[in-house]
């Protein structure tokens, strides 16, 4: 039974998350519906992260298992046809060996987060970024945002309903610069609690608009506690935009 790696690229918009949730319109069942009209198979769609509602992706992974091995470019190319005209695109698939896993095998994920930046709202663009109309100071973002590298207790930056069985995780990178009208939010770590990265973007957004200083950034962190957490983030501007793994796929067939 071939296991296929699906590289994904999705708008988050019109969907309750990646999960499927009963009859709500989600990533995960519309990819389903689409290999079923396909192959005549029932399958179940793995995810190596499970996006909130609104969330978008640029280079998601997830993996299925087929009854036939079929060619990889014959799969990604029959489900981008039976999937229109949905904001759901295959962008790559390969054939991996079966302990590898979607989920479990990955190293490392990727999250950017984008906030367009000027007195006026987005035209081409809504829904796709978090608009802010008073100035960001990206320099002091960045700084700010160092003191969160690193093995921390983020229960502050936890959401409520988060199921992780520990609220400690290291982040290894959190950088933010300014690209023209747009701030940039970049994060990795191997992984993330549930709302981990929108609660800490609306939190360094609060230094970028001259509200917090990096000292109470520091202090929100070290409160370990979910009332120390600034705004959180709209579901908007973030982007599922990386995830890798030790191991490079197989040369799809």
């Amino acid at each position: 039974m071939p296991r296929y790696k699906l590289t994904l690229e999705y708008d988050g918009g019109p969907y309750h998350g990646f999960q499927a949730q009963g009859g709500l319109p989600s990533i995960q069942a519309s990819i389903e519906r689409a290999v079923d009209a396909f192959c005549g198979e029932t399958v179940r769609c793995f995810t190596a992260g499970r996006t909130d509602a609104g969330v978008h992706a640029t280079g998601a992974v997830a993996h299925i298992d087929l009854e036939k091995d079929w060619p990889a470019a014959t799969v990604r190319n029959a489900l981008n046809a039976l999937l229109r005209p949905q904001p759901i695109v295959v962008l790559q698939a390969d054939i991996e060996p079966a302990p590898w896993h979607a989920r479990f095998s990955a190293t490392e994920r990727r999250y950017r987060y984008r906030i367009l930046n000027r007195a006026t709202p987005p035209a081409l663009e809504q829904g796709k970024v978090w608009h802010v109309k008073k100035p960001l100071d990206a320099e002091a973002m960045h700084a700010a945002a160092q003191v969160l590298v690193g093995n921390h207790d983020f229960t502050t930056f936890r959401d409520l309903a988060c199921q992780a069985n520990s609220p400690v995780k290291t982040l290894d990178l959190a950088r933010v610069h300014r690209e023209g009208d747009e701030v940039r939010l970049d994060f990795a770590s191997r992984s993330f609690l549930h709302r981990q990265v929108r609660s800490m973007a609306g939190s360094i957004a609060e230094v970028g608009v001259g509200r917090w200083t990096a000292a109470d950034l520091k202090a929100a962190l070290e409160a370990r506690d979910r009332q120390a957490c600034g705004p959180v983030a709209p579901a908007d501007g973030l982007y599922l935009t990386r995830v890798a793994y030790d191991q490079p796929a197989n040369a799809s067939k």
